[in-house]
């Protein structure tokens, strides 16, 4: 075995809910150790923040642009992840000089993969400036520049998480803002894909017609109605019909109106739409998967879960196998980190589409422009 390095995962990934930090002990090939991990849910006025940078980034068609506020917002997003680092450190009784590494994700803001493009808000050497703690961050735009996807890149890390799992194959499906899916096969063989909307139109539909920033346990949508028209002018977009590698952006079906519907019916269809992608995904697999493993915010939601029970058979949320549903995906940036620091693939033809497989990610070392102030 290679040296295990401890390193830090951050994920705020497509959704707004917050900030996931997850602690890893790995050597970027087998997982040695799950440590600690927490969510910490942004505030109203940093959705708000991050919703101006959604906006703003419509226009952006180079990775390096930061027009309007969007300098200053990564900025401050920078500065929220360093602030949540030294906060998860100080509570576990660590410093700096104990952690190898941070996997940073940064805010996804667009996704443009056949444009070249992809954006994740957020400023690597600033972070390691500020937490004294070597960072690996932009671990997508290397596939994407090569031609691939640039998503999902967790494929990887399911692989690893499953290995004493048995039956296979298994399918590792992730619901966050966009839902992903990882098909594992008895070989360890990877097909990944994205497959459609995952919490971000739910989250958004409420945010229009409520107060509320989510669906809170699928409570709306399990008294409402799908409009089975609705759902199938979602389902008929090209993107389903297409056999992955493939991946989306947060925003690609927001222009679909939703008409005078509810909140509930709302919120009952674009369930629906969430369900009903998913299950889809088995039809461009090479074989069935005997079990799907459900992480992500996703799995919180009752009538997403009832629904996927009632698609596809053995539907587990990922605690049924010792696994922390909510921290997977900062788990997964930690053990990317690692791979990337030793030069090991991240993507694959399988995952992404990329020609062949590739590492990718940026280092930026801790005090490499002298140490803090």
């Amino acid at each position: 075995m290679s040296k295990v390095l401890k390193a830090i995962g951050l994920m705020s990934g497509t959704s707004l809910d917050g900030i996931d930090i997850a602690l890893l002990e790995t050597d970027g090939e087998s997982i040695v150790r799950h440590g600690h991990c927490a969510t910490i849910p942004y505030r109203e006025s940093e959705r708000e923040l991050l919703r101006q940078a959604l906006a703003e980034a419509v226009g952006l068609t180079a990775r390096e642009q930061r027009p309007g506020k969007l300098k200053d917002i990564e900025r401050q997003l920078t500065e929220w992840h360093g602030h949540v680092v030294a906060v998860f450190l100080r509570k576990l009784g660590l410093g700096p000089l104990d952690i190898d590494l941070i996997g940073f994700h940064g805010q996804s803001i667009i996704h443009r993969p056949e444009k070249a493009l992809t954006v994740q808000l957020g400023d690597g050497p600033a972070l390691a400036r500020q937490t004294g703690i070597s960072v690996v961050y932009d671990m997508r735009a290397a596939d994407v520049a090569a031609g691939g996807q640039g998503a999902p890149l967790v494929p990887v890390y399911h692989r690893a998480l499953v290995a004493s799992v048995p039956k296979r194959p298994v399918a590792v499906v992730n619901i966050g803002g966009v839902a992903n899916v990882s098909w594992i096969g008895a070989d360890g063989e990877l097909v990944a894909f994205d497959t459609g909307p995952g919490n971000a139109l739910i989250d958004d539909w409420m945010k229009a017609k409520t107060s509320q920033i989510r669906d809170e346990g699928g409570a709306m949508a399990l008294k409402g109605h799908v409009d089975e028209t609705l759902a199938e002018q979602f389902l008929s977009h090209e993107f389903f019909a297409t056999a992955g590698p493939k991946s989306l952006d947060r925003n690609s079906f927001a222009g679909i109106a939703m008409g005078d519907l509810s909140v509930e019916d709302g919120a009952a269809t674009l369930v629906a739409v969430t369900a009903r992608s998913i299950a889809a995904a088995r039809l461009h697999f090479p074989s069935a998967p005997k079990r799907w493993i459900i992480c992500g915010g996703g799995r919180h939601n009752k009538a997403i879960m009832s629904a996927l029970t009632s698609l596809l058979p053995n539907v587990e949320p990922a605690e049924k196998f010792g696994f922390d549903g909510d921290s997977l995906e900062a788990a997964a940036w930690a053990y990317l980190a690692v791979r990337s620091f030793r030069k090991l693939p991240l993507t694959f033809p399988g995952t992404t589409g990329v020609g062949s497989e590739m590492t990718g990610g940026i280092l930026a070392e801790a005090y490499a422009n002298g140490p803090m102030n």
